[in-house]
């Protein structure tokens, strides 16, 4: 193939860069893939990721129609977990799956089988396929950090990229099955359902949870002089502390931007956790201050977020913190131990709350 005339190579700027794409162009093509491929894949500046999109890649065998009859699953449900998890919807007859794909669809149909019912099952597949995309998008960003190192042509980098995801395929199953079974077991252990949830079968509105909430001071304004990469590094950072603070059982709720929520089952450790994050972030060299808000009081659970007019009262709590210091409400500060002081900071009428709340500061007591 005259991959020159072809218009693959005009916009490299000397001989070895295109040699090298003349190499893995020959390479995937000689693999099997089309012209008009290659073309896409060179306009969108992904062609280095080719191999690694093969490797990944389904056999093609199957239509999603024929999934449904090998398995037993109706082809509507098919279709809504893939929506659910995320991912393109094929037309049903077209044949663009593989072993791979079939084998999932039965897993599916074992679930269904167990009990579990359609509506519960779709929406856990949400949240799995949203953190499953989240943590892909990480890996990318390993690996292309790491990948890229020393600089490479683009057939190198596309040999690097399918070495790394050869090395790292095998390990996936085993790692991510591991950090479930650690995590269920943390969930059960401290969400426990209640033994009228399980005579009633029906789970409660909510339960008394402390919710708390730790935003960055002035990272609004931040992002009106700061360029993308600080913003990210700042966000970065305070996921980083939170992760390296916040101990069970204590639980990261999620990182939002400039904001971390966590939950906790009862106000005593969640007190020395949001202290502990708020002082960290003070005598942290590139980290603007924190402010903070804890509340208690009901708080549903519901498909690994929490919801309620607890989680409302602490995010509005944290938006009228002052930098630096944690707010929380009478209830946090009556159920609290010994071990830290506390100060009125007023009645405060919040957005959405019709009466005021009585609102306290609290440190921790000199020494403790």
């Amino acid at each position: 193939m005259d991959w020159e005339a072809e218009g693959l190579l005009d916009e490299l700027p000397d001989e070895r860069a295109r040699t090298a794409r003349r190499e893995l162009l020959d390479e995937l093509h000689a693999d099997g893939v089309p012209l008009e491929e290659l073309k896409v894949a060179v306009k969108e500046q992904r062609l280095a990721l080719l191999p690694v999109d093969r490797l990944l890649g389904s056999d093609r065998r199957y239509s999603q129609q024929e999934l449904a009859d090998k398995s037993g699953l109706d082809l509507e449900y098919l279709q809504a977990t893939r929506r659910a998890l995320g991912l393109p919807v094929p037309p049903p007859d077209a044949k663009v799956l593989g072993e791979k794909d079939l084998e999932a669809a039965k897993i599916g149909a074992r679930l269904r089988e167990a009990g579990f019912d359609d509506e519960g099952m779709l929406e856990s597949t949400r949240v799995l396929g949203r953190g499953m995309a989240r943590y892909a998008e990480a890996i990318r960003t390993l690996g292309a950090s790491s990948l890229l190192a020393g600089g490479a042509d683009e057939r190198e980098l596309g040999r690097r990229f399918a070495a790394a995801t050869e090395a790292l395929l095998p390990l996936t199953g085993p790692w991510l099955e591991y950090v479930f079974t650690l995590h269920l077991g943390q969930v059960l252990r401290t969400d426990a359902v209640t033994f009228e949830e399980m005579t009633t079968g029906h789970l409660s509105e909510g339960r008394p949870q402390a919710i708390a909430f730790a935003d960055l001071v002035g990272f609004t304004e931040l992002g009106e002089t700061a360029g993308v990469e600080e913003l990210t590094s700042v966000a970065s950072q305070l996921s980083r502390l939170a992760g390296e603070v916040v101990e069970p059982p204590v639980r990261v709720v999620k990182v939002i931007g400039d904001a971390v929520m966590l939950v906790a089952p009862d106000p005593e450790p969640m007190l020395a956790t949001t202290l502990d994050l708020v002082e960290r972030a003070e005598g942290h060299e590139t980290l603007p201050q924190l402010r903070a808000g804890i509340a208690y009081g009901p708080a549903v659970n519901r498909w690994g977020d929490w919801f309620g007019s607890t989680v409302n009262l602490a995010s509005r709590l944290t938006a009228r913190a002052r930098p630096g210091s944690v707010l929380t409400t009478e209830e946090v500060r009556d159920a609290a131990k010994d071990g830290y002081t506390w100060s009125s900071a007023g009645p405060k009428r919040l957005k959405g709350i019709a009466e005021p709340v009585k609102t306290y500061r609290v440190r921790r007591e000199p020494g403790a």
